[in-house]
């Protein structure tokens, strides 16, 4: 592999192992070895500690948007989309694509008394999610499907608390029906903001 591709390849593992490890340990040494490749061929691309950290959360950012919020924009705006990205929130973990089931769940509680240019992308990524759910959700209201008055930060932080439950629940607690539950509970909530549930799946 060169490149593009070992960089992208040497990502890939990072945001993988660091889901499950946190992103503190990691170096070039230990995704050298995982990968089976040199580590001074790593040190060309991020000579620096601080400079792999930032490519991993910048990566994970990436991620993120190509398997959650583009799908999920596809959708109609208002609450089917809003739905939408929760639903595809819950399939990316259901699918096991990260070991650890979210990179930023796993990196967040390392780096909450930890200030620098790592932890400030890490909350400018997780700020851009929520701000993306507020965004939705008052367009939901601005099409008439959600009730005028309606709360969307509130609403925006507890489809994000229904979100992370389920990595704790189905990972550290093995518990198979936190995806079912957490549906259900943003759908609840969903319609029962609705000015016509019927537009949303039955909760």
């Amino acid at each position: 592999m060169r490149g593009e591709r070992t960089r992208q390849a040497v990502l890939d593992c990072a945001v993988s192992l660091a889901s499950v490890e946190g992103i503190d340990g990691l170096s070039l040494a230990r995704l050298a070895q995982t990968l089976g490749v040199s580590k001074s061929g790593l040190f060309a691309h991020w000579p620096d500690k601080q400079r792999l950290q930032l490519a991993i959360v910048e990566h994970a950012r990436q991620q993120w948007i190509e398997e959650i919020v583009r799908p999920a924009m596809d959708s109609p705006a208002g609450l089917r989309r809003l739905w939408a990205l929760h639903e595809r929130r819950m399939a990316f973990y259901e699918a096991g694509t990260l070991p650890g089931g979210c990179f930023f769940a796993a990196v967040a509680p390392e780096l909450d008394d930890r200030p620098g240019p790592v932890q400030d992308a890490v909350a400018l990524a997780n700020d851009a999610w929520m701000d993306l759910l507020e965004r939705v959700a008052a367009q939901a209201i601005e099409v008439g499907e959600m009730r005028p008055g309606t709360d969307v930060g509130r609403l925006a932080f507890e489809i994000q608390a229904l979100g992370e439950a389920v990595v704790v629940h189905s990972h550290l607690l093995r518990r198979g029906d936190s995806y079912a539950y957490s549906r259900a509970a943003v759908l609840d909530r969903l319609r029962g903001l609705a000015t016509d549930p019927s537009i949303l799946p039955e909760a």
